[in-house]
């Protein structure tokens, strides 16, 4: 929580002048019981309606003034707790943008998510209470009892013995009820997953008839959530009956030796109304830090949870800038040299000795089974994923040697996901190149096969909903594509981008690509032989390791898994199977 300190240092004045205004406003509340004891005394027992009216003034004045100060210290407490969470969501995010994918996957969507919601939030209000209530309640609590001294001693020692009472109380059951908080936290975000899951996946639940077992888990869930919210809630409640047994009592008391002393002359009528008002002021305060321990606690919780975020250090670290001592290979576009990748959390290898080179403006075609290592051997290119084991070469350097813009410039990458962002086709497609002309735009939307889309959608101006959701499968892929060829990358890898495409589509979209007048090294993965054939390379992948390498015609007569691959689409007399 304290190194999330630093960003409050914008607002250190609304911090020094938020509670030294509740400080004030606790001042004039603590002479009000005084101002009653004279109107008690001085103006009711002696019949003064002049002192009366006045002393009554005086008690207006005192509100007004307090309501002033109290507003500028919410004004002060609101500003500045508001202005924490805005630059700690944003050092937040830009913290998770610096993740690599490994930390990503290692974390999950839903936990991100509600560290930038949630614990933000609930961390913004652990602010706002302590600025105002921090030193306001302590100060009228002590201020109380300070007071009560004043008129009378032994009276007064009735307030240490409720204070001390009532703090045992107070904490006793703050001790308790804190580890329940931090498990109801971890509750509210199983339920937050399933939440996602079940919105996002919302079509797959329909298809497959299972919305009565999310429903089902779901509520499991929930009721989990509800029990732990209730069991803590429930001792929290104690809290209010505990306090006002003690503070009842002790009123009783301080009432019952209050007339006796009055009887004796010792006390007078007001002096004892004082110290009931000083009496219930204390047990206000009490309550309101009791609350405000229990909020702070929670916002502790939260922000330990957002600062093991910020604790967790990307693996990948770039270069500011390109050695100019490293020589480019004019030559090989990327090189793998023996590599291995190991996920995080992992026991096994999903790749195993990836040993192979790619000359500009080579077409490479990587085929092989569900969870062979296509996707992890192309997410390696643009360094999502760092090899464990060997080195991977564009251009002859390394690609940990890479500046980040550099590399990113270099490489164009089409994932296995279309995932599109609220907007407009050309905000999207932009994203490839913020500084694209339309010219640009039109020319990948062209080379995409996706010109067609752009105009049944009466042009680029046209918006898409969040997802790509108004869109089919195939038209998302096609923008993906658009997307990553208006940057006219030196490398463009589409992993299985072209899933969705009818044949003669995704024919048409293999050659429109193979005439690009900057002839990129071109890199397709597909389950589809077809889209890879004619690639000048096919690198025939099983478990993780390369099983097969070279043409076509050469893999049909020496890789068992690459023909299998191919009959299994076609038979042998090389007619299409319907597939």
């Amino acid at each position: 929580m304290k190194k999330l300190l630093i960003y409050l240092r914008d607002y250190k004045k609304e911090c020094v002048l938020a509670p030294l205004f509740k400080m004030l406003e606790a001042s004039f509340e603590l002479i009000v019981p005084l101002v009653m004891a004279v109107i008690i005394d001085s103006g009711i027992a002696k019949s003064d309606k002049g002192l009366v009216v006045r002393m009554c003034g005086v008690l207006v004045l005192l509100g007004i003034i307090g309501l002033i100060t109290s507003i500028t210290a919410q004004y002060f407490a609101a500003k500045a707790a508001v202005g924490f969470a805005t630059n700690l969501r944003h050092a937040l995010f830009k913290h998770l943008q610096s993740l690599s994918f490994t930390e990503i996957d290692t974390l999950g969507t839903s936990t991100m998510i509600t560290r930038m919601t949630s614990d933000v939030n609930q961390a913004q209000t652990g602010v706002n209470m302590v600025l105002r209530l921090f030193l306001r309640s302590p100060f009228v609590v002590f201020g109380a009892m300070i007071m009560a001294f004043t008129i009378d001693v032994k009276s007064a020692l009735i307030f240490v013995v409720a204070i001390i009472l009532l703090s045992i109380v107070v904490f006793g059951i703050m001790l308790i009820n804190i580890p329940m908080l931090k498990d109801v936290q971890k509750k509210l975000d199983t339920v937050l997953n399933i939440t996602r899951e079940n919105l996002s996946g919302v079509r797959v639940i329909r298809a497959f008839c299972k919305e009565e077992e999310e429903i089902e888990r779901f509520t499991r869930k929930n009721e989990e959530l509800t029990a732990k919210q209730q069991k803590s809630g429930s001792f929290s409640a104690l809290m209010n009956p505990l306090t006002y047994v003690i503070i009842n009592l002790a009123i009783l008391y301080l009432i019952w030796t209050g007339a006796l002393q009055v009887h004796a002359g010792v006390l007078t009528k007001g002096q004892v109304v004082s110290l009931y008002n000083y009496m219930s002021q204390i047990l206000v305060e009490l309550i309101k830090l009791a609350n405000l321990i229990i909020t702070v606690n929670k916002s502790v919780a939260c922000a330990n949870r957002i600062q093991d975020v910020f604790e967790i250090k990307t693996s990948m670290q770039y270069k500011e800038s390109l050695n100019e001592n490293m020589k480019a290979d004019n030559s090989n576009a990327v090189e793998f040299k023996h590599v291995a990748l190991t996920y995080s959390g992992a026991g096994d290898e999903s790749l195993t000795d990836i040993d192979f080179t790619v000359r500009k403006g080579e077409t490479v075609g990587i085929i092989g089974g569900t969870g062979s290592g296509k996707s992890s051997l192309v997410n390696m290119i643009p360094r999502f994923y760092d090899a464990t084991k060997g080195e991977v070469l564009i251009d002859g350097i390394n690609v940990k040697d890479y500046p980040r813009e550099v590399l990113m410039k270099k490489v164009g990458i089409v994932l296995q996901k279309a995932v599109l962002f609220k907007g407009t086709i050309e905000s999207n497609i932009r994203w490839g190149k913020k500084d694209a002309t339309s010219e640009d735009i039109a020319k990948a939307v062209e080379i995409a096969q996706a010109a067609d889309v752009v105009n049944a959608k009466g042009g680029t101006d046209a918006v898409i909903a969040q997802g790509g959701k108004n869109l089919s499968g195939g038209q998302r892929q096609r923008m993906t594509i658009a997307r990553a060829l208006v940057k006219k990358p030196d490398i463009l890898i589409l992993d299985d981008s072209a899933s969705a495409l009818d044949m003669a589509t995704d024919a048409r979209l293999r050659k429109s690509i193979k005439e690009l007048d900057y002839n990129p090294t071109v890199f397709i993965v597909s389950q589809r032989t077809a889209a890879i054939q004619n690639a000048d390379k096919i690198i025939v992948l099983d478990d993780g390791k390369i099983v097969g390498m070279g043409t076509h015609d050469e893999l049909i007569k020496d890789c068992e898994i690459y023909s299998e691959i191919y009959y299994s689409q076609y038979r042998k007399g090389g007619e299409n199977n319907g597939r």
